[in-house]
This record gives C-alpha cells, sequence and structure tokens, in this order.
C-alpha cells in the first residue's frame, strides 16, 4: 500500500487575513439595512456583483491575541445590544455601532463578567457527566463514609472544565473546589464559569480574585480555584496556614484534582523540581511549582488509602482530570466503572461521522483541528552520537544534551545539532546527495513549500532549560542565514517568567500572525491551560515522549474552520 502524497493529508491554510466588511445597497428595500459578512477576499471583489453599493466596513478580523471574529459574533453581538437581524446577514444599524461591537469583542470589555456563551455540550461530553453522575448516585445510596471518585481520562480538547461545571450543576452543588498542579490553568476554569450562560449566577473565586470566600451567601453556587501548593502548604510547625482555614470549615460538594498527572504520585510530582541534572532547572521547577510542593508531596504517597489523609476536608464526591493519568490507570487506583476515555482518535473520528451524518450542517467538532504526524530519519552518522545503552537506542535527550544558561548556554554536540538543523530545511549536503540517487526526496519541514505554511508559527520542544537556551543562540549565530526570518522566543527558564506570565513576549512575537514568523522554544511551560491559535505545528526534540522511536518527528496540526 503506497503511502499518501504529502498534499493529501494537509487540509489548506488561510493565505489572508480574514476580513469583517459591511456595505450598503442605495436602494427602498435595503433602507436602514447593513449587509455584514467576512471573508478573506478583497472586499470590492467580494461585493462586486452587487449593483448600487458602497462599502461601509473593511476591518481586519483578527483580534491582537490572533483568534479570529467571527461575523457570526458580531452579529450576535448587535442583537444582544437590540438591534435587528432583518435577514440572514443583514443588520437594521449603522457603522458606528458595528465599530463598537468590533472593539467590544477584541478587548473583550464588554463581556467581562457577563454570561454570553450559549454553546450546549458535545455527545462524549453528555456521556462523561451521565456516567459519573449516575456513579455517585450508586455510592452514595450505599452511604459509605468516604466520598466516591471518579477519573475522566479526557485528552486536551474534549472541553474538561466546560464539562466538569455541567456535572457540577447537574449535582446541584452549591460549593466546588477546584485543586491543580498547574496554576496555569486558572484561566480557562474563570472563563468558562463566567462567559456560558448555564453558569448564570455562581461566583468564581481564587487568590487573585476580589470576593472573600468567607462571605458567600448559603444559596449561591461558588467555584474556588486554587493550587496544592498554596492551598495545602502548612506552616513550619505543620499547621494549617490560616487564610486556608476556611477551607476545611466548608462542606465542599465536589472537590476536583486538576492535571492529575503532575502530582497524583510523589515520585512523578518531586520530579518536578529534583529530577533535573542542571540547578537552573531545579530553581525553575521550584519558582513554577512553589517550595510547599515537598509538603504536600509527602502526604500524596499515602493518596491510594484515603484523600482526607493528605486533603483534610470534607466533600460528598470527588472528580479526578487528567490527559495522561498513565500511573494511576497502570496501578489499578480506579475500576472500569469510575473511569471515562476520550482519545484524539475518539475526536477524529466522531468529527467524521457528524460531517457523513449530517452534510451541511454546523460541526460541533469542526473547529477541533486534524493531528498529522511527520516522522524523519536521522542519518546513520547522527545516530552514533547518542546512541547507547541496553539496547543501543538512540536518545534525543543526549543528542541535544546542552549546559550553561542564557548567552552563555551551549551544545555538547553542537556541530551534530547544526547538521539537524540543517536536515530539517533540506539543506544537509550527504542527504542530497542520496535523494539524488535515488530520486526521492521527503518532504522536509523547512523547505517543502506545502509544509512551510504550516511552520509560520512553531513550537519546539527541547529536553530541558539549557537546551532552550542552546538552540536559541545556535538559531542567532551568524551562518544561520536562514533562520533569521524567524524570530525566536526563548520560553524556558526562571527568566521567561513564571506560568502565564511566560505568554506575552510570545503574544507580541506573533502579532497578528499573518504578517509574523516565530519559533518558541520551551521544555515544558506553555504547554498547559494555554491557548495560541498561530501555532500549528510542534516538533519534538525531546526523547522521553516517545519512546522507542529513532526519528522524532513534527507534529503538524491543521486548524479547519468552522460554519456559523
Amino acid at each position: 500500500m503506497s503511502k499518501p502524497a504529502i498534499d493529501e493529508i494537509l487540509a489548506p491554510r488561510p493565505e489572508a487575513q480574514p476580513r469583517i466588511y459591511a456595505y450598503s445597497i442605495h436602494d427602498e428595500a435595503h433602507a436602514g439595512l447593513l449587509k455584514l459578512g467576512q471573508t478573506t477576499r478583497n472586499v470590492k471583489q467580494r461585493a462586486a456583483a452587487i449593483k448600487n453599493y458602497k462599502i461601509e466596513l473593511d476591518q481586519t478580523a483578527v483580534r491582537h491575541d490572533g483568534t479570529i471574529i467571527t461575523d457570526h459574533e458580531v452579529r450576535a453581538a448587535l442583537v444582544r445590544k437590540g438591534f435587528e437581524n432583518a435577514e440572514l446577514e443583514w443588520m437594521r444599524c449603522s457603522v458606528k455601532d458595528i465599530k463598537t461591537v468590533l472593539t467590544e469583542l477584541r478587548t473583550g470589555k464588554a463581556f467581562t463578567g457577563t454570561h454570553h456563551e450559549t454553546f450546549a455540550m458535545r455527545r462524549e461530553q453528555v456521556e462523561a457527566v451521565e456516567k459519573t453522575f449516575e456513579y455517585f448516585k450508586s455510592i452514595w445510596s450505599e452511604k459509605k463514609k468516604t466520598g466516591p471518585r471518579f477519573l475522566w481520562n479526557a485528552k486536551m480538547r474534549f472541553g474538561k472544565t466546560f464539562a466538569t461545571y455541567q456535572l457540577a450543576k447537574k449535582l446541584g452543588a452549591k460549593r466546588v473546589l477546584v485543586v491543580t498542579f498547574k496554576p496555569a490553568v486558572e484561566d480557562a476554569w474563570q472563563t468558562d464559569l463566567e462567559c456560558h450562560v448555564d453558569f448564570d449566577g455562581w461566583q468564581y473565586l481564587s487568590r487573585n480574585s476580589d470576593g472573600d470566600p468567607r462571605e458567600i451567601g448559603s444559596r449561591k453556587p461558588v467555584v474556588y480555584f486554587g493550587s496544592f501548593q498554596d492551598l495545602l502548604g502548612r506552616d513550619a510547625a505543620g499547621n494549617i496556614k490560616p487564610k486556608n482555614e476556611w477551607l476545611h470549615t466548608v462542606n465542599w460538594d465536589l472537590v476536583v484534582f486538576d492535571e492529575y498527572h503532575f502530582g497524583a504520585w510523589r515520585e512523578t510530582a518531586k520530579e518536578l523540581f529534583e529530577g533535573e541534572e542542571d540547578a537552573v532547572s531545579k530553581k525553575e521547577a521550584k519558582l513554577e511549582y512553589g517550595s510547599e510542593l515537598e509538603d504536600v508531596n509527602e502526604d500524596l504517597s499515602e493518596l491510594s488509602e484515603k484523600e482526607t489523609d493528605f486533603l483534610p476536608i470534607t466533600t460528598k464526591a470527588y472528580l479526578y482530570l487528567s490527559g495522561t493519568p498513565f500511573r494511576a490507570l497502570a496501578t489499578g487506583e480506579f475500576i472500569e466503572e469510575q473511569i471515562f476515555n476520550w482519545t484524539y482518535t475518539d475526536e477524529q473520528r466522531a468529527k467524521a461521522e457528524f460531517a457523513a451524518k449530517k452534510p451541511g450542517e454546523w460541526n460541533p467538532y469542526g473547529a477541533l483541528p486534524q493531528l498529522r504526524l511527520l516522522t524523519y530519519q536521522m542519518p546513520d552518522e547522527l545516530l552514533a552520537i547518542a546512541s547507547g545503552g541496553e539496547f543501543d537506542e538512540f536518545d534525543l535527550n543526549v543528542f541535544f544534551e546542552a549546559s550553561g544558561t542564557g548567552s552563555k548556554a551551549r551544545f555538547k554536540h553542537k556541530s551534530d545539532v547544526q547538521k539537524w538543523l540543517d536536515i530539517i530545511r533540506g539543506g544537509y549536503a550527504p542527504k542530497s546527495v542520496e535523494h539524488l540517487k535515488t530520486g526521492t526526496r521527503p518532504p522536509f519541514p523547512y523547505s517543502d513549500v506545502r509544509l512551510l505554511p504550516y511552520l509560520q508559527h512553531s513550537f519546539w520542544f527541547l529536553p530541558n532549560v539549557a537546551a532552550c537556551h542552546a538552540m536559541a543562540n545556535l538559531l542567532a549565530e551568524k551562518h544561520n542565514t536562514f533562520w533569521r526570518e524567524y524570530q525566536v522566543v526563548v520560553a524556558a527558564g526562571a527568566s521567561a517568567g513564571i506560568g502565564l506570565d511566560a505568554l506575552p513576549p510570545v503574544r507580541k512575537a506573533i502579532g497578528g500572525g499573518f504578517e509574523t514568523k516565530t519559533i518558541t522554544l520551551s521544555c515544558g511551560k506553555l504547554t498547559t491551560g494555554i491557548t495560541v491559535p498561530q501555532w500549528s505545528s510542534i516538533l519534538m526534540f525531546a526523547g522521553d515522549l516517545f519512546s522507542g522511536c529513532v526519528p522524532r518527528a513534527v507534529t503538524v496540526v491543521d486548524q479547519e474552520p468552522q460554519r456559523g
């Protein structure tokens, strides 16, 4: 069976910025109306077939963070303000009204603290909520003393935060505690609660919010978000911190452990700041996760016995969320009745089935991009650099081994890493001769014109902080003229900022995304709880993510636009 051509598996990428436009038609039938639409074509060409028209507005649809404002959003916002959607894309409003809405949609100020989203749960989200709800009820009916536990083993893009809130609503929960090892995910938890109409009347609180959790009325549902490091830390005498004593006086209806794979097990959690070889990585991890995490981990070793041993609070039920709960699954911590699974394969199957069964209808999976995995075999001379051990396996962590920080960071095998950079842009001489002899040429990511649009803004995952700085330094060297077209952002190390603080430099470098080219270097930062729409490819330079493989891969994500 022949392999599909590269252009057969890649969806087309938009070549021009989408624009929001409005035009009027000077006749009696269209008096006071504006045609509001969206296009990637020239607006004059878009309206060329219309007689007696005037273009009233022509603005970019791209926000500063790279997300797209759709004409559907603009019309919906106008309707909420009381303007009439007379027919299809025709609005009875003024140009000023449209400009005002566009400004509000770009800044988000008009939606702060309001509930305006109306989308429903997808089928698999409904199944997760129903299965969890029925399991909780079965345990409660047996009147067991400990709260029931349930695991959602679901990959990114499942919508765990939104579905969790729907579960809480179905449970009739008034007090929900969300605890995580990754504080950077807070934005998603707050946005989903404050923006969807299903949670109107709910209150979101965290250490960063203004409200006092001790003064919440008994009837108003509330979600409190916090990190293990902050909520479960103790003072030098081993006592609960005074600021967190209120946690233990509340009878919680649901406790949610988010990003469970980061801290469910003591060994894994401790590796976050003790497993690195260099002091720089240790320092960064301690800043990222907090020095108090070590004390929490001591309690986590007893996790399989009772949650109350390390989380002395009262709750009716526990929900665990993770995309990679391998250790928990392997050790049998959860039985089959306590697990809901959702994979990328499930997602793509559901997407294809919906399109086949309901062609022409809005596909709820339409905005979820496909994942394409492209692997590249390294030349034998480079394989020998980092091969060894019992099975003589190639190790990318060894190949990209580096030391030092900042401008002094260097690869141990710098010359060979340079050859690898030449390979991925199709400029490595020995391989070029080989391709001429065989008459074949693989689609190298930074040379094939079919792949280049997907690499305009890419994320390079490297083994550690030193490797990230070393790669930035190598790309900046004078002889690497090819890479000067790309602005390189190092999102690793303490200097990059903690959690979400590392995101603004990336946003600034990307801008709208159409006129810029960027490469973001990271060894883990910005991989959880954030969205950068312009990232359409990931290059894996770390060997611990895919075991037993000699070639490494470029994962290309095709963003397919939703209808409506």
